[in-house]
């Protein structure tokens, strides 16, 4: 990743806004996206659309519907695949219930930089592309939460801390991560966890910098930990049939806009999170400049479960997959 991008994050973000929206297009079609407008997933997905539009030369227009108004994550496919909408983004492992093969970017501690979670994505992309397939629907682009961090009401220095500990989890792995520290699982929606703090109903949980500094963590949550559990995606999806009935110009201005989209995604992801740990710390969260050791030595335990977990679920094309990846790693650290 580039360091210049960091310094020109707040810049290159306003530029997503700022985009010049290309007058009259031919065919509508309606995208729903997950998270509020001033969320920079949302913010590529608008920038996306403005381009199909542009480079298709108005044969298509894309309407984006930011924070989930159309349907909810778990709904998104679903509808895409009905053609009830055209297009749709979503966070990936939503649908490990139907394939665990979704999840695999949300195994705790698989990954814990960028580079590794690219490598990752690379390996598992083609497999995840055919599963979406068989359902009808096209995957076009993935874009890279930062890390996911803990987010407390009070310190957790050991993992006793965890004992009891009322825990959001917004999927099957988030909260089993949570049974197996000793914390009590909590289904959360993302636009509930304020209320959810402030009632008790909620004392701790995994997200990302950016999704905190969106809820603005600090005035319900006490203490931030960068343990960098996992790095999970958010899915651009379309309608396979939809896509099969445009033009060759506006299939191919999709698909480039969504090659551009993914480009910027990762790199606008990495920027964000360097950029929104400072704002968490400037807002008055307790940032730990170190994850406790005893808390790192438990997590990396439990990630083995859980890696170990999901190779039972996954089958021989898992293990394929994470076989792939840790010899891309191998490689990489040999360079």
């Amino acid at each position: 990743m580039r360091p210049s991008l960091y310094l020109q994050f707040p810049a290159v973000l306003a530029s997503l806004v700022s985009s010049v929206t290309v007058a009259q297009a031919g065919e509508h079609w309606n995208m729903s996206a997950e998270q509020p407008t001033s969320n920079f997933i949302t913010r590529i997905a608008r920038d996306f659309a403005r381009q199909v539009t542009r480079e298709s030369k108005g044969e298509l227009d894309i309407r984006v519907s930011p924070n989930s108004r159309l349907f909810k994550r778990a709904q998104v496919k679903a509808a895409v695949a009905r053609e009830d909408i055209q297009l749709g983004d979503l966070f990936m492992s939503v649908l490990s219930e139907e394939d665990p093969l979704y999840a695999l970017d949300s195994l705790p501690f698989l990954v814990t930089d960028y580079d590794q979670a690219k490598r990752l994505w690379q390996a598992s992309r083609p497999a995840i592309e055919q599963r979406l397939l068989k359902d009808g629907v096209r995957l076009l682009y993935a874009v890279p939460w930062p890390p996911q961090s803990l987010y407390s009401n009070k310190p957790v220095t050991r993992m006793a801390d965890f004992q009891g500990l009322k825990f959001r989890s917004y999927n099957p792995t988030s909260a089993r991560m949570a049974e197996l520290v000793g914390a009590v699982p909590t289904t959360i929606a993302t636009e509930d966890v304020p209320q959810a703090f402030g009632s008790g109903e909620v004392q701790a949980m995994l997200t990302s910098s950016a999704t905190g500094v969106d809820l603005r963590a600090w005035r319900f949550a006490s203490h931030f930990y960068d343990i960098k559990a996992f790095i999970p995606k958010n899915i651009t999806v379309v309608n396979e049939a939809a896509f099969q009935r445009l033009s060759v110009t506006a299939q191919q201005a999709l698909l480039a806009a969504a090659q551009r989209a993914e480009m910027q995604g990762w790199e606008l992801s990495w920027a964000l999170n360097a950029y929104q740990i400072r704002t968490l710390r400037r807002r008055g969260l307790t940032v730990a400049d170190e994850v406790p050791p005893a808390i790192r030595t438990g997590l990396d335990a439990i990630g083995r479960t859980l890696a170990w977990e999901w190779l039972g679920t996954a089958g021989a094309q898992g293990r394929q997959i994470v076989d792939q990846y840790r010899e891309g790693s191998a490689k990489g650290q040999a360079e």
